[in-house]
């Protein structure tokens, strides 16, 4: 079989070509050419066929007499009998094929039938012959055969699948992607799209989803498929754990140990840190410890228990200082009470197990004082304060010279002179105060002050004497007795006076004074003064008669009344009363 389109088409007529075209073969020497038709006429539109069906449809071909009715008796068939059988290739559409194919002619006026079946690919198109043999007669032939052959096609369901997946479980992240397969033959160009239903997938990305295809085509016929899957939770691997931040067999100083922690490694849960578990009895933060690290995964698989004991340690040393008090001593540098020494320890690590040597310093010069602070890890600090000089004793003291118990105006002695010791800190100072020459009782006070501060005073009591004087004497009466002198006259005031001797300078004599007094009434007892004097008015002792002599100039008032003072040095006084007269 040959697939060909036909050659020019020769129409002849309708008595002796129904429909056909005439290929007109011409071989040498021949007058007259036969006729290859075919039995389809114009009018009936040539075979249909069914493409991909086995039902054929049919065709007769046949060699014709030229000018003849097809009559085997037919003398204008140029045909000669046994000549070699005149072979004709059936020329079809693509996809056609024709039965038998090639056709033999041994004689004119023979139809020949011939199937024709179309393939699922096949065309439309016309169906022709050609001759593939030496003509028989060596005559020439006119080819009218000309077969209209239409293809059609029954439309057939399409087939869909879903493709990528089965009805199988996948684990989560290895989930393949779902597609669909649709076959039609009549639309080869078909596709569609999976419908994805993951309504019964958990949040946790675990369940079961449904991938669905479905397809329509032209015709309205139709096809699905559905799958369903499910996706499943990675396999449970056993996890691993690992103890960070410290060291097994290590050491670490108190307050700067690592925190433990558990590097967890699990490849369903993924990785993760916890904070290790701690035993191990610590005593004052010291001691051996041990972190376990231990992990069970959500499948319930545990890992391999490990543990890493490592040790705390105070390797350094506490501290230790004093306080004293008193505070400080004084610019000597001596106290004077009991100095107490307290030693403060600390300890930044484990802590202050002993604070020994506090202490109350009593008497005493150049003392010492020794502290010893020992932490619970046994490191231990000293302090020491040393020079403390306690006087508590008040020093002695006392006078040397001064007066006795009393002496008089006048007879002043030297003052005395402070007497002071101290066993310990020595004296400091020693001052006396006090004293006097005035007329009565007086003491001197001598304060002794040690280096310490400490105090101690002496007093020294003694009296000063006044005078003894005696006098107004005669002519003057004394005892509140009025002496009565006329006015302008002058009258002797004589009188003597005594310290541990009588007195005889005039220097001892410190004033005289009057001065106008009220008179007394009539009862008063009264004398006349009998001796007047007409010497000088100044102050003198009188070596003959032993005694002072001052002569008052009365004044020339008749009729007052006064009164004279005498005063001595040491204050003592001597009065008496005039009236002039």
């Amino acid at each position: 079989m040959t697939n060909a389109q036909p050659g020019r088409i020769w129409r002849r007529g309708a008595a002796t070509v129904a429909a056909g075209t005439a290929l007109a073969l011409v071989f040498g020497g021949v007058a007259h050419a036969d006729n290859l038709q075919d039995n389809i006429v114009d009018t009936t539109g040539g075979v249909t066929l069914v493409a991909g069906s086995s039902t054929g449809g049919i065709a007769t071909i046949r060699v014709v007499g030229n000018n003849s009715d097809g009559a085997t008796t037919d003398p204008g068939c140029n045909w000669d009998t046994g000549e070699a059988p005149l072979v004709l290739d059936v020329v079809t559409p693509a996809g056609v094929t024709a039965t038998p194919d090639p056709v033999s002619f041994t004689a004119c006026g023979v139809d020949k039938t011939v199937t024709f079946t179309a393939g699922a690919t096949a065309v439309s198109g016309t169906a022709t012959v050609r001759i593939v043999s030496t003509p028989a007669g060596g005559g020439e032939y006119n080819n009218q055969v000309s077969i209209p052959i239409t293809v059609t096609r029954p439309n057939t369901p399409p087939v869909v699948s879903v493709t990528g997946v089965d009805s199988a479980s996948y684990e989560i992240g290895h989930e393949p992607t779902p597609g669909c397969s649709v076959v039609d033959a009549e639309e080869p160009d078909a596709a569609a799209v999976p419908a994805v239903d993951r309504r019964q997938v958990a949040s946790t990305g675990l369940g079961t989803v449904t991938v669905t295809c479905s397809f329509t085509d032209a015709g309205g016929l139709e096809d699905s498929d559905t799958v369903s899957y499910t996706i499943t939770p990675p396999p449970n691997t056993k996890p691993s754990v690992s103890v960070q931040g410290v060291v097994d067999g290590a050491a670490y100083e108190i307050g700067s140990v690592p925190v433990a922690t558990c590097d967890v490694t699990d490849a369903e849960d993924g990785n993760s840190t916890t904070v290790a578990g701690l035993s191990g009895t610590l005593l004052h933060g010291l001691g051996t410890q041990t972190a376990t690290c231990d992990y069970t995964d959500q499948g319930g698989l545990s890992a391999e228990t490990v543990t890493a004991t490592y040790s705390i340690v105070d390797t350094g040393v506490p501290t230790i200082r004093h306080q004293l008090a008193p505070a400080a001593a004084n610019t000597n540098g001596w106290y004077s009470q009991d100095v107490t020494v307290d030693f403060v320890c600390d300890d930044s690590g484990s802590g202050i197990m002993t604070c020994v040597g506090d202490t109350t310093l009593g008497e005493g010069a150049n003392q010492s004082a020794n502290g010893t602070a020992t932490d619970w890890a046994g490191n231990t600090a000293t302090d020491a304060v040393s020079g403390i000089n306690v006087d508590k004793t008040a020093p002695t003291v006392g006078f040397t010279g001064g007066p006795g118990a009393s002496y008089h105006f006048g007879s002043d002695p030297a003052a005395p002179v402070c007497d002071a010791s101290d066993a310990l800190s020595g004296i400091a100072g020693c001052v006396v105060t006090g004293g006097g020459t005035s007329v009565g009782a007086h003491s001197y006070t001598a304060t002794a002050t040690d280096k310490a501060g400490n105090t101690a005073t002496a007093t020294l009591n003694y009296t000063v004497l006044p005078w003894t004087l005696r006098g107004f004497t005669s002519p003057v009466d004394m005892s509140g007795v009025w002496n009565t002198v006329k006015g302008g006259s002058t009258v002797p005031l004589k009188f003597e006076a005594f310290a541990a001797s009588e007195l005889t300078t005039t220097s001892a004599i410190k004033s005289f004074t009057q001065r106008q007094v009220t008179c007394p009434g009539g009862s008063a007892i009264t004398d006349d003064i009998e001796i007047t004097s007409t010497g000088g008015t100044s102050l003198r002792y009188d070596t003959t008669g032993g005694q002072f002599i001052q002569n008052w100039a009365t004044p020339k008032k008749p009729g007052t009344c006064h009164a004279v003072t005498m005063t001595t040095q040491d204050g003592s006084t001597v009065s008496a009363n005039f009236i002039l007269k």
